[in-house]
């Protein structure tokens, strides 16, 4: 499928998802919301593809929501362009194959969003993160005031929304909400390398471990547990498990077929 404001290549068994709206910052309007999310549409139905790294066009991951398109809404527009960036960020984050965020550069607003949608995110040194909203006199409207605290404590995110602060990726790192920080010359190479690896292993538990993990962030203790006995059952209807095994116990190679 064509797209206008994103590059989707494949390689491999790696999706490799560009916003590339470079003279705008790769802002986020509707148009690249929408074509988002066809485009993980696209990723979810294709079974060649088990892992998925998102990134930004020239020096921006993404800047922020396209602040042009917002500033003249009323109410009901507000709501319904805060309801189209949810429901996309959701999906890419309930999507069952895993997203590496490789952070280029500005990550603020809904570029700060997304990236926290995804499951690992690793930045280059010329990263900057931020959830500057209130300075532009509107609250984060694509998940960050939910999922600011989820990775970085109810403090530091509140400090970081309430003062519109914007970090560099060695402060980010430090309060754990990128995974690893690199040479920019590097981030591709490093997300591809991790890509890859995750990619080399059983896909159907990789997903598994994706759902337990995020559904069990929201349930008690006993109910995750009581989960993820579920999701180890299910494993050992997979033909991935049976050749896994059978490979480390008689020291040959393993080849999963997501099956």
């Amino acid at each position: 499928m064509e797209y206008k404001n994103i590059v989707l290549q494949k390689e491999d068994k790696v999706a490799v998802l560009t916003i590339s709206r470079p003279k705008a910052l790769n802002a986020l309007n509707s148009e690249t919301l929408k074509e988002l999310d066809l485009a993980i549409d696209e990723i979810a139905n294709d079974d060649k593809i088990y892992a998925v790294i998102i990134t930004g066009a020239g020096k921006a991951f993404v800047a922020g929501a396209d602040i042009a398109e917002m500033k003249d809404l009323d109410v009901l527009g507000g709501r319904r362009f805060g309801n189209l960036g949810n429901k996309v960020f959701r999906k890419l984050e309930t999507l069952e194959k895993p997203v590496i965020a490789a952070v280029n550069g500005f990550a603020l607003g809904g570029g700060c969003e997304l990236s926290m949608a995804c499951d690992i995110r690793i930045a280059s040194v010329k990263a900057k993160f931020g959830q500057p909203e209130v300075g532009l006199g509107i609250t984060p409207g694509f998940g960050g005031t939910q999922r600011l605290s989820r990775l970085v404590g109810l403090g530091m995110a509140k400090e970081l929304i309430y003062t519109a602060k914007i970090i560099n990726a060695e402060e980010a790192l430090r309060i754990g909400l990128v995974n690893k920080v690199v040479a920019l010359e590097d981030l591709l190479v490093e997300a591809k390398a991790l890509a890859n690896t995750i990619a080399g292993q059983a896909p159907i538990a990789v997903s598994l471990c994706k759902a337990a993990i995020n559904k069990g962030m929201q349930l008690d203790i006993d109910s995750a547990l009581s989960y993820e006995s579920e999701i180890f059952g299910e494993c050992f209807s997979t033909e991935d498990q049976s050749s896994g095994m059978t490979a480390f116990l008689e020291k040959t190679e393993k080849c999963f077929k997501n099956k």
